[in-house]
């Protein structure tokens, strides 16, 4: 065997690299630095340092045990190859993220005349510039990208260039680059898709209620994507049905979800704990919480994410004692709560009113499970004492924070002194958000119900003329209803609707019948100082009804009627929901913003505390 050994000009020998050396095979069974340096002196004895293959295999290897040593075997490569480079950043991005490192490396190679960066050079750069603060160099990294590569590069630069916009929030970059491609394989559909969905879901909405309007356009586009993947012929994996399923799970759509589940089974892909956990969490959000919960039941494998998809839809459908039950199962089965899982277990007390285990729970955070709480426990657990009454504490826990109260937190606050009318703590809350979140209509508008309750109207028209001075629009409420696989969009007074004349005669049937019950409109939270009958009138068109009156046409006695709305249900429609149900002998199932309202024969599963 040739050693390729040249003391004098010491150049790596390319043709013929030995892949099957019996060194190299016990370097692939290296579990330790000590066992690689062993391994590193007989590749320099028998002279495999001097092939480009060999040495690559010892560089990746060894960038997982030592950084160091690895860089140090780079050094004393002679003529370094763009693939050797390549190799060795690859490897730091996979196992370190010592980004400074790699930066270092790049510009090494861009001073180096007789090598360039290639294709297999930027996805590792890429992958590294995803996370915050390096976001602003991904963009001149991209400018590299065409000056190097020119515009035709290959699907995995491409790939990583999407991914790197949608990590960045950029999704209009993501879908530019997208659409330049005319035939998108598997990878690149995936990827494109998971930009969609990752930018519309998230452990935040596990702990602080469902996504925004804007979420819901950005799930409506991974529909109509994977709509168009069908088209191109392509066939979906694992990866796509969990960005397709957590669509389904932000839109409520229901029959989408299950079509997904039952095109897993028919096609024999096997239900992993991403696609289970997935699964779970759309059965749940879209009211089916029998359905999650037989499928989180029955199987192994699960794990923390797992758990904290069911335990949240238990959360939000008001199971406070079931979520409880179950975070201590998740204990007894050997797993340990994360983060997350305290924050909607506490979520899951603070729905029910379960004070006295919601604080346990918080206090055990550090004791017990060596978890230091963030923000996000710190608001569940304001939320837990200000919803039921504990406004003095919910107000001491804020002041006594090591850490700088968010909006989240204050709106906490002001919607719990909503609720029990303390009008001083909730101007104090609405002056912070006021310098936190200067344009979020939702503070003002809570101010406002506040007043309007006791008839402030000076007051009203006091934040009113503060939302026209700083140019606030109040975010107008939206309702969604799937009907035979179609989602239905509806607003306040919305008559765009196809079959709206069918919709307003059976909204007058419904005011009919609601008044024959004795219904009387509480309008005490209308925005207007208005009469009487112009506030009933305002309230009798909200978008939840609308979409209750074109549920009640279309759907069978059998179905429930299932409604997602943008914003906190309002105390007039959750009453008149509740006679609704009774009087139509229908199940009506409401999914606002931060919970579900499951309405049966005249009563509501919060039981009035939400």
């Amino acid at each position: 065997m040739q050693s390729g050994r040249n003391h004098d000009c010491m150049s790596l020998k390319t043709p013929s690299p030995i892949f099957n050396h019996p060194i190299l095979e016990t370097l692939k069974k290296c579990k330790s630095l000590s066992t690689l340096k062993q391994i590193h002196a007989q590749m320099i004895t028998t002279g495999l340092v001097f092939h480009t293959f060999p040495i690559s295999c010892i560089l990746r290897l060894c960038s997982r045990f030592s950084l160091t040593y690895a860089l140090g075997i780079f050094s004393q490569v002679p003529n370094q190859s763009i693939f050797l480079y390549n190799t060795l950043i690859s490897s730091i991005c996979n196992y370190n993220h010592h980004v400074h490192i790699v930066m270092a490396l790049y510009t090494r190679i861009l001073y180096q005349p007789h090598i360039r960066p290639n294709s297999y050079t930027f996805p590792s750069l890429f992958k590294v510039f995803c996370s915050h603060p390096w976001f602003r160099h991904g963009q001149a990294l991209h400018t590299h990208v065409l000056k190097f590569l020119g515009s035709n590069y290959d699907p995995f630069v491409q790939a990583s260039l999407i991914n790197y916009y949608s990590k960045c929030g950029k999704l209009g970059y993501c879908r530019y680059l997208f659409d330049q491609i005319r035939q998108p394989d598997l990878a690149m559909w995936n990827t494109m898709l998971s930009a969609y969905s990752r930018s519309g879901a998230g452990d935040a909405n596990f702990i602080n209620g469902f996504g925004s309007v804007e979420d819901a356009d950005l799930s409506l586009e991974v529909l109509n994507l994977f709509r168009k993947m069908q088209c191109s012929l392509v066939k979906p994996n694992e990866v796509t049905f969990v960005a397709l399923i957590g669509a389904c799970a932000d839109l409520g759509a229901l029959s989408e979800g299950i079509w997904a589940h039952v095109y897993l089974s028919k096609h024999k892909l096997g239900l992993n704990r991403f696609l289970v956990t997935a699964l779970v969490d759309m059965y749940a959000k879209c009211g089916s919480l029998s359905m999650a919960f037989e499928l989180f039941d029955e199987f192994p494998q699960k794990d923390e994410l797992c758990y904290n998809a069911m335990i949240s839809g238990f959360a939000t459908h008001g199971h406070g004692h079931r979520a409880l039950d179950l975070f201590k199962r998740m204990g007894l089965e050997g797993l340990s709560p994360d983060d997350v899982t305290l924050a909607v277990t506490i979520s899951a007390c603070s729905h029910v009113g379960l004070v006295k285990e919601g604080c346990s729970l918080f206090e055990s955070m550090e004791k017990d499970h060596k978890i230091t709480p963030k923000l996000e426990h710190y608001s569940c657990l304001v939320d837990l004492l200000g919803r039921a009454g504990l406004l003095k504490e919910a107000e001491e826990r804020i002041q006594n924070m090591p850490m700088k109260p968010n909006a989240f937190l204050w709106r906490s606050l002001l919607g719990a002194a909503r609720l029990h009318g303390d009008l001083v703590l909730g101007e104090v809350a609405l002056e912070h958000l006021i310098e936190l979140e200067p344009e979020t209509s939702g503070n003002y508008v809570l101010m406002s119900n506040m007043y309007a309750r006791i008839g402030k109207w000076e007051d009203v028209n006091r934040v009113r003329r503060l939302m026209k001075q700083k140019g606030i629009d109040k975010l107008p409420g939206c309702s969604l209803i799937e009907i035979h696989g179609v989602v239905h969009e509806f607003f306040t007074r919305d008559k765009r609707h196809p079959r709206s004349v069918e919709i307003y005669l059976k909204m007058e049937e419904m005011n009919e019948k609601l008044q024959a019950y004795g219904y009387t409109p509480s309008t005490h939270e209308v925005l207007f100082d208005i009469e009487e009958e112009e506030k009933e009138d305002a309230l009798s068109y909200h978008s939840e009804r609308l979409a209750i009156a074109i549920g009640l046409i279309a759907l069978q006695l059998t179905v429930p009627i299932r409604i997602i709305k943008n914003l906190r249900v309002c105390s007039d429609c959750h009453v008149s929901t509740k006679l609704i149900s009774k009087i139509y002998g229908r199940e009506i199932i409401v999914r606002d913003r931060n919970r579900f309202h499951h309405f049966r024969n005249g009563t509501c599963s919060c039981l009035d505390y939400w």
